[in-house]
């Protein structure tokens, strides 16, 4: 692939996802492609988190004092707040923070709601925008101002054990929905210095882009008794006694789009999976002097044959060459194209090709059987491709043993780096400088007998590290 960064603004213009254009830095729009990936893409995580969690909606602004109840929570946003301080011409006496996060629109609502053991657990979601004054330097779907696919939920617990077993629950949620978007990942647990404000621990999942740097594409966070003792969330224990609440959040942003876009996308554009193309397949006639409109016609039938099964199907019939529009759609990433003429049509097939491997199919139209065929390649096309994506990513991890050998790696190859850490913080922040690259968290325990890389203490932990965004 060419240069990423470049190609990747270009397919966002060219696939017409979204318009960087707007005149607010790091805000886009969406266009209705784009728009169309986006709501496919929620539904898989909404249809997911449905099982166990109630969807909400909260408001869009928050209360200085309410915002300022928590103060670690706040030192890590208090640089990206965006501030009303009117309502019309009038200047309010309480200033109001454009949501950065929802911990405290939410929480003090929560006081009110959780009364008693038999209230809990409460798990809830919802899918909002959130705003954050980023002053490094914007990039679309990555790096914004304006998160505009911001999916966060909130539970809350009685015991540190249900919260405990929470974390766990979100992590499977989030692994179930990344393998249906076949997005490859790692999982690790964030060091302090870099974990929630507020939280006790926070995990992350994290992926690569051609690029060779990670992308945090979701979190999950004990939130232990912190915002509980700040929000007085308490409930009555069955002894009759009140005790505040255990919680935990997680969510996942815009950059989850920027993944399916980057890691399936190559040269001739972008290469979605049937699990959130806006159309999943197309159907192209190719069209001689003789038998035009029976190639037309049959085309029609087999749209409406494919919509009535629940396909997203387009029937192209511009009087243009069949080969833009290949050009066209292989650029917009669809799946599956149906090429069919009039031998197709004497011959009783219908031709197959493949948006991720280009493999052409002369597929039988039987149709009795048709459907499960189409069926079939859509489920194979799925598999191949979360496949193909798992395969380069687990080439593009490495152990390392010394610094050098990490600065030699991250010049030469990029990817993510594993490592045994002692798990000081100290240590793990003079590695970040020395090595210019961060500490993503750590993945598991180290072996016996095996020291830091950095310090040569013991090491406890195996810890993976990376250039990131």
């Amino acid at each position: 692939m060419t240069e990423f960064s470049e190609w990747f603004h270009n397919i966002l213009e060219e696939a017409e996802i979204i318009d960087t254009r707007y005149p607010i830095k790091g805000m886009h729009v969406w266009l209705p492609q784009g728009f169309k990936i986006r709501k496919h893409t929620l539904n898989i995580l909404k249809e997911i988190l449905d099982e166990d969690h109630e969807e909400v909606l909260f408001p869009l602004l928050i209360p200085e004092d309410e915002l300022a109840k928590e103060a670690i929570h706040v030192k890590g946003f208090e640089s990206e707040v965006y501030w009303v301080t009117h309502g019309g011409l009038t200047e309010l006496n309480k200033k109001f923070a454009l949501r950065p996060t929802s911990e405290t629109a939410m929480y003090p609502m929560f006081s009110l709601w959780v009364r008693s053991h038999t209230d809990l657990p409460m798990k809830f979601y919802q899918v909002v925008n959130t705003f954050r004054y980023e002053t490094k330097h914007t990039r679309p779907l990555i790096r914004v101002r304006e998160i505009t696919t911001f999916t966060e939920a909130h539970t809350v617990h009685a015991t540190r054990e249900e919260a405990d077993m929470q974390v766990k629950r979100a992590i499977e949620i989030y692994e179930t929905f990344f393998h249906e978007l076949g997005i490859p990942y790692t999982i690790s647990k964030r060091p302090e210095w870099d974990k929630f404000p507020g939280a006790d621990y926070t995990m992350a999942f994290d992926t690569l882009l051609p690029d060779g740097k990670t992308l945090q594409i979701a979190t999950v966070h004990n939130l232990g008794q912190t915002f509980a003792k700040t929000f007085n969330i308490t409930y009555e224990a069955l002894e009759g006694e009140h005790e505040y609440a255990y919680q935990t959040c997680y969510g996942l942003s815009d950059r989850v789009i920027a993944s399916i876009i980057g890691i399936h996308g190559d040269e001739a554009g972008l290469c979605l999976s049937p699990a959130v193309a806006p159309y999943q397949m197309v159907i192209v006639p190719i069209i001689f002097k003789k038998g035009g409109e029976e190639v037309l016609d049959f085309c029609r039938k087999l749209e409406e044959k494919l919509k009535g099964e629940g396909f997203r199907v387009h029937f192209d019939d511009r009087d243009i060459r069949a080969g833009k529009k290949y050009y066209e759609w292989e650029m917009r990433g669809v799946p599956l194209r149906l090429e069919v003429g009039p031998r197709d049509i004497a011959n009783k097939k219908v031709v197959t090709v493949r948006r991720d491997n280009g493999e052409k199919e002369f597929m039988d139209f039987n149709p009795e059987t048709f459907i499960e065929d189409i069926t079939s390649l859509m489920e194979k096309i799925n598999i191949d491709m979360n496949k193909k994506a798992w395969k380069s990513f687990e080439d593009e991890i490495r152990t390392v043993e010394s610094i050098e050998e990490v600065k030699k790696t991250m010049d030469e190859l990029g990817g993510i780096i594993s490592f045994d850490w002692c798990g000081d913080e100290s240590c793990g922040k003079d590695l970040e400088e020395t090595a210019g690259v961060d500490v993503l968290g750590i993945q598991s325990e180290s072996e016996d007998g095996k020291v830091c890389m950095n310090c040569g203490k013991p090491a406890k932990h195996v810890a993976l590290m990376a250039k990131t965004y």
